[in-house]
């Protein structure tokens, strides 16, 4: 929240309560929450009560609830990947149009990348289209991604084969996949050298939540190696700063 706005204490009160009762499934009684909440049972059961008569919790069995239909229905209708993209597209066009590359927020859908956000030039060159996807072992953003999968996902992924070597540059190998991965994971970065396309180069980070994992990924790409591997440095550093930027927007910040 902005610094100076007032804030609606009964309302954070009921959005609190709301919250930690749908993360229950009502394993506890709607009171037990409400204590760890400093909530006395009056207001608790006043709280409660109007959610219900809005449908936003139901009960299912005395003095314990579960999350209501318009909560269900509002779920079902939220695509959390348009939200996370219309939350970054702002960041990223600013990135792009400073960096005067391309740049793409992607993420892993089963074994393949989808792209989610595309800025740039209309004349960049490049084959890729938002809800576009390609595969994953051979492109900055599926690289990462990858390296960021638990260990059991990652070599259920690598035992998936056989990849495809679309250019001379591109990792087939899975053992060379496999520590390619570790090395992205290390560093925390990904390039895609020439491994996807012949004139195509791509250096990619993840989007990091706060338990350190990744499901999004930012990168820039370009056809012009030269230009590219120049100012790969420069690069880096303002794609990472993007990257935390989005991060606090999906993750940390109110607004």
């Amino acid at each position: 929240m902005r610094q100076g706005t007032p804030r609606l204490n009964s309302l954070d009160r009921s959005l609190d309560l709301l919250e930690c009762i749908i993360l229950d499934q009502g394993r506890r009684p709607a009171h037990e929450i409400g204590r760890q909440l400093n909530l006395k049972r009056a207001t608790v059961y006043r709280i409660v009560k109007s959610l219900e008569e809005f449908g936003q919790l139901r009960a299912c069995r005395r003095g314990h609830y579960v999350a209501g239909p318009r909560i269900l229905h509002m779920l079902a209708s939220v695509d959390p990947h348009h939200i996370h993209a219309e939350i970054a597209r702002p960041l990223i066009r600013k990135l792009a149009k400073s960096v005067g590359h391309t740049v793409h927020l992607g993420v892993l859908e089963g074994d393949m990348t989808t792209y989610l956000v595309k800025e740039g030039r209309v004349d960049d060159g490049l084959l890729t289209r938002e809800d576009m996807q390609l595969e994953s072992y051979c492109s900055g953003i599926g690289k990462v991604l990858l390296a960021y999968l638990s260990e059991a996902d990652r070599q259920r992924y690598l035992s998936g084969g056989p990849f495809v070597r679309l250019t001379q540059n591109t990792i087939v190998d899975p053992d060379a996949l496999r520590e390619h991965l570790q090395t992205v994971r290390a560093s925390g970065y990904a390039i895609d050298d020439r491994e996807i396309a012949p004139d195509l180069c791509c250096l990619a980070v993840p989007i990091l939540q706060p338990d350190r994992s990744a499901t999004l990924a930012l990168s820039v790409s370009s056809i012009d190696q030269r230009k590219f591997e120049k100012s790969h440095d420069a690069l880096l550093r303002k794609l990472t700063q993007t990257s935390e930027q989005i991060a606090r927007r999906l993750w940390v910040e109110t607004v």
